[in-house]
């Protein structure tokens, strides 16, 4: 177990993680756009439909339950940023440019990457709204809480392949992945942030979250994490964090967290009727 552990630690060291997803071809162009607050409606529709795969991506997510506000269908990428708004496309492209490669490439990964990209939306929508309530960089935010997620997937294939070096077919234990997960999961979001290129404030973001500086532990990012991944568990009727512990935690007021709360149920909720 630890003969992987430390592998994998020395990979990330040389920043030569095979399954490290590659920079997508628009990102700097919708990055640009993203953070730009005088983008209009017409520059964000010619960035995204220069793409058709980004495209077909962003209108598979903004008419998914967990974007889309009302029951009739979106069918164009101007009706999308009509209905959701520029902040809410701004989320809408950076899931869209993620969700690809979040998506199972067998059976045995997909309950993870289902799993995963459900906590990610809880946790990146939770960072957004805390961001929000805040004054702070909403987009920002909410990208940065889809990190760790696919954080989670590069580090779970990362492990197959060392595994597989070792003998064919070879999986790692499920307590090797937690293992990962929890030691690795913040140097892996760096290095994509990284070789994506994100904008320097992204960095000083992660920095910030994984590395509090003293008395300023509370961030969108942190208290977002705590409680998109509280509600997760709730949802799925898991053990989590105890109600009474929960505010010693996080810098929300009664009211502000339920505003967060409601929510990210919602969205939970909202996924599930789309199950069949």
């Amino acid at each position: 177990m630890s003969n992987a552990l430390d592998q994998l630690g020395e990979r990330l060291s040389t920043s030569s993680i095979d399954e490290l997803p590659r920079q997508p071809l628009t990102l700097p162009m919708l990055m640009r756009a993203i953070s730009d607050e005088s983008s209009d409606r017409h520059r964000l529709s010619d960035i995204i439909l220069s793409d058709p795969a980004l495209t077909d991506q962003l209108l598979q997510i903004a008419n998914s339950p967990y974007f889309r506000p009302g029951d009739h269908p979106i069918e164009s990428v101007d009706q999308a940023i009509f209905v959701l708004g520029i902040d809410g496309i701004r989320n809408v492209i950076s899931a869209a440019v993620m969700r690809p490669m979040m998506v199972a490439r067998n059976s045995r990964e997909a309950l993870f990457a289902q799993r995963a990209w459900r906590w990610g939306l809880a946790c990146a929508r939770s960072a957004e709204l805390i961001a929000r309530l805040q004054g702070q960089d909403t987009s920002a935010y909410f990208m940065l809480g889809l990190l760790p997620a696919l954080s989670y997937m590069t580090l779970r294939r990362e492990l197959q392949r060392i595994y597989r070096t070792r003998a064919a077919g070879a999986e790692p234990e499920p307590a090797v992945i937690r293992q990962a997960l929890a030691r690795y999961q913040w140097p892996v979001s760096q290095l994509l942030a990284n070789e994506w290129n994100l904008p320097p404030q992204y960095h000083a973001y992660l920095l910030a979250a994984e590395r509090p500086a003293p008395g300023q532990t509370h961030t969108p990012l942190n208290d977002g994490m705590i409680i998109g991944t509280r509600e997760v568990l709730r949802h799925a009727h898991q053990r989590n964090m105890a109600e009474e512990h929960l505010s010693a935690v996080i810098q929300l007021d009664e009211q502000q967290l339920q505003r967060v709360r409601q929510a990210i149920l919602q969205m939970l909720d909202g996924g599930d009727r789309s199950r069949p």
